[in-house]
Order: C-alpha cells, then structure tokens, then sequence
C-alpha cells in the first residue's frame, strides 16, 4: 500500500478514509485525551481482508451470515482507527469524541478509559502475528497522535489486555511491542 503523508485536522486524521460510526458519545473532558489503547478484532474470527468490521462498527452486520455474528449480535462497539493487515487506516470516531471500545476498564488507577483513551483496532487476533506494514502504520500514526495529543507518553500506550486484563487478551501474544515502542514485560 502506498504511503500517504498523515496529519490530523479538527480531530480527524486526514488522507484516510472516514467511515462514520454511531458507536461513540461525547468525551467528559476534551483536553484529557491521554491514552492510546491497541485492540485486535478480526470478522468473521481469523478471516482477513472483508468489509464485516466496518459494517460491525456501523450497526450493519447481519447476524444471520455468520454463526459468530448470532454471539456478537446487537453489541454497540467502534474504535477510533482501524488498521488493516494491507496497512490502510479507517478512521470510525472522530478523536475528540469518545469511541466504545474498551469497556470495563482501568489505567493506572482511573477507571472507563474510553473517557480519555484513542482506540485503535488492528485486522488481527490475539493469538496471531501481524503483518509489517500495520507495524509501520501504527507506528506512524502513535507519532502523529502524540503530536497533536502531547499528554499522550509511551507508558500510556497500552493494549486492550492491559486496561481489561483477565476480560481481554488483546492485542495478544503475537503483537511486538518493540516494533511500536520499547516496553518492559513481565
């Protein structure tokens, strides 16, 4: 995928597509976006390259194309960005409004990180690798978020795992942080 120079303008992230979600709601405080939280979701699971994520995203996944689509049915999710295993990038929420992705969640001590947390989904599962090109996308979009949300630091990014941990196994075993940022591990 060809790369396209990124920047973000009235909380949208230029020269990536936009595919409006109605799954969002209006942050409790603006100025506290300190937060970027590493999801993986692939629909149906462990099938790449389909059009079911935005669609999930957007309410308009019918639950009768799939077996696992009855399980998910009626649930109200989105994520600020979507990364694909190809590398492009689709923008759900705009970033100054709150995007449900996280759930039931904590970050050093404060609770409902979707309050001031980005989310960003990458075309993957939580037992899989992921592909190079996300790698370098991710990384350039973490580069471009903490520019424009400079309370944002490299401990407070994190994965869905870390702010849900015993709910969550996102992004999962096959993610490399140290593509992304250096990052102790217990």
């Amino acid at each position: 995928m060809k790369s396209v120079p990124l920047s973000i303008k009235n909380h949208i992230l230029e020269s990536v597509r936009q595919v409006p979600s109605p799954n969002c709601s209006d942050r409790p405080d603006l100025e506290d976006i300190s937060l970027i939280v590493i999801h993986s979701i692939s629909l149906p699971p462990e099938q790449y390259g389909g059009d079911e994520v935005e669609r999930f995203f957007c309410n308009q996944l019918p639950a009768t194309e799939h077996a696992y689509f009855k399980e998910i049915e009626g649930l109200q999710v989105s994520a600020h960005l979507f990364i694909r295993r190809t590398g492009e990038v689709i923008q759900f929420v705009p970033f100054d409004l709150r995007a449900w992705h996280a759930g039931a969640s904590c970050h050093q001590g404060r609770q409902n990180c979707n309050d001031f947390s980005i989310g960003i989904e990458m075309e993957g599962t939580d037992t899989g690798s992921f592909e190079s090109e996300q790698y370098r996308q991710l990384a350039n979009v973490i580069r471009i978020l903490r520019q424009a949300y400079p309370q944002i630091s490299a401990e407070d990014i994190v994965g869905h795992s870390d702010i849900a941990p015993g709910r969550k196994a996102d992004p999962g075993s096959g993610f490399e942080w140290g593509r992304i940022k250096p990052r102790k591990r217990s």
